[in-house]
């Protein structure tokens, strides 16, 4: 006796649900410059390696016989696949069944995804494009109630940030429960003009506030990814968010109890770049692009930069040195001279979860003036977000690594490293620190002297020459304030060198930390 009709009905079935919403919702899925979630899916995974798990799920109506009349598939469609070779668990929203709204999702689909991955130790990937809550009012009338909202499985979201990488990709109009899982992400990012995420989208916003506004004006990518920061990165098309996943995930272990993948490079270790000679001003007051130090010693090509567009003052990434994974962080003196405020603080905090969280070596190369000052400054609370992003950095048990390149003063600038313990560091012959620059801190140290001065602004000068010369960094170095002043070109054989001794220590540090990555 065979079971040929059953495997044939299961077939049906199967093609069915790939059918998605119909042609014509499929056609405006494509009019609208988006592709549907299971042609993402093809174009984001290895070739042929997608597995779909829960494809019989939908709303089906049956004829008095019992023969399927009609198939609805559930709008959520989840599976694991490979990204370049490593497994993945993936789920993506279907935009063309009932516009992604959670009332369209029959079975709790996204849960067990996140359930698979938190069990199986696997990435999550996921491609939001809906509301992802609890659906449309049209909810009402259907089950002829209302609800109490609840956080049904947000347990094992939150879980999910402390065990394996989860990404998270903004791939249209997401609002409500949708755009906070975006958010409650290790990197997420947007597609400009063609995604937009918002607690609450248009319709609700002007029957609250009684203005129309456009989806991209109050969500659109250009807000999250340069002004609230809600959101990582900014890409132009979906093939790019594609490859920007792929990429970001690369540098991270499938899990917290494994090591990130070491790749081959041609990039050799003992590498000397003449620029590094010369790229810091001997003006202090002058700007320099920290990004040229960062690729002049990190391998060759191999630096992803994360968040560029929000807390500009702090460049984060990902890149590697002699093929190692290595989260870099440096500050940017073209934004606000290079000081920490609030968003540079926050990015900061998030960063080195990330990278606290996988088990990632951070080299910090610095540049800091401190925290940001001003009026501005303490309007945005810079001094409670610069105070977490401290914390961060002394919770975290990672191999850390400072090389001092010019700036580092203050409070912040005591986060260069975790003082309390070994605070492995460098410092190049440009290292300028203390507790306050002398430029502005002999106004502040010598202010009666100077104002009792018959020509102030002399006396100040004369104060600033007379302590010009301890700030080099061979007087703090005879001190053993410092361990070791080197020569620029030097850096990238040195940090090349710590990163194999950081490796080997790692293994014994694996496993998940006391606390999450906070969102």
């Amino acid at each position: 006796m065979s079971w040929q009709k059953e495997i044939d009905e299961l077939k049906h079935r199967e093609e069915l649900a790939k059918k998605m919403g119909g042609e014509e919702r499929i056609q405006r899925q494509h009019d609208n410059g988006r592709f549907t979630v299971r042609e993402r899916i093809e174009l984001l995974v290895d070739h042929e390696s997608f597995h779909e798990i829960g494809a019989l799920a939908g709303k089906v109506v049956y004829d008095d016989d019992g023969e399927l009349t009609d198939f609805t598939p559930s709008n959520f469609v989840l599976g694991t696949a490979d990204l370049n070779g490593r497994r993945v668990v993936i789920g993506g929203d279907d935009f063309t069944v009932r516009g992604g709204a959670a009332d369209a999702k029959v079975g709790n689909k996204s849960g067990y995804g996140e359930k698979y991955a938190l069990e199986m130790r696997l990435p999550l990937v996921r491609l939001v494009d809906g509301s992802g809550g609890g659906g449309s009012v049209k909810t009402l009338e259907v089950v002829g109630h209302s609800y109490i909202p609840a956080l049904k499985g947000i347990e094992t979201t939150m879980q999910l940030m402390g065990h394996v990488p989860v990404v998270c990709a903004c791939m249209g109009s997401v609002a409500g429960l949708g755009a906070v899982r975006v958010t409650i992400s290790h990197f997420s990012l947007m597609i400009k003009e063609t995604s937009q995420l918002f607690v609450a989208g248009p319709p609700v916003v002007e029957r609250g506030f009684g203005k129309p506004v456009g989806k991209n004006e109050l969500g659109g990518s250009q807000i999250h990814a340069n002004g609230s920061g809600a959101v990582d990165n900014e890409v132009d098309t979906e093939e790019e968010a594609f490859a920007t996943i792929k990429q970001f995930l690369s540098y991270l272990p499938q899990n917290v109890w494994q090591v990130s993948p070491r790749i081959k490079t041609d990039d050799p270790v003992d590498r000397r770049d003449e620029s590094l000679l010369s790229v810091i001003p001997r003006d202090r007051r002058q700007m320099f692009q920290v990004r040229d130090v960062i690729h002049s010693v990190v391998d060759k090509g191999s630096f992803f930069e994360i968040s560029p567009n929000y807390g500009e003052a702090l460049v984060v990434g990902l890149a590697r040195l002699d093929g190692y994974s290595v989260g870099v962080m440096a500050n940017d003196t073209y934004h606000h001279g290079g000081a920490v405020n609030a968003s540079a603080s926050e990015k900061m905090m998030r960063f080195v979860d990330l990278c606290d969280t996988f088990h990632i070596p951070v080299l910090n190369l610095v540049d800091n003036p401190g925290f940001l000052i001003g009026t501005k400054a303490e309007e945005e609370g810079t001094v409670r977000l610069g105070s977490r992003a401290l914390m961060a950095i002394y919770q975290s048990s990672i191999p850390w690594l400072a090389v001092i390149i010019r700036r580092c003063y203050g409070v912040a600038g005591g986060g260069h490293g975790k003082s309390d313990g070994l605070n492995l560091r460098y410092a190049w012959p440009s290292a300028d620190w203390g507790s306050l620059p002398i430029e502005g801190g002999v106004q502040a140290a010598y202010k009666r002297d100077i104002e009792a001065s018959a020509d102030p602004d002399a006396r100040r000068r004369e104060l600033e020459d007379m302590l010009e010369k301890y700030r080099s960094p061979l007087r703090t170095a005879e001190a053993f304030g410092v361990e070791e002043v080197i020569d620029p070109r030097d850096t990238r054989p040195l940090v090349c060198d710590w990163i194999k001794l950081a490796y080997e220590i790692i293994p014994t540090q694996l496993g998940p930390k006391s606390r999450t990555t906070r969102p």
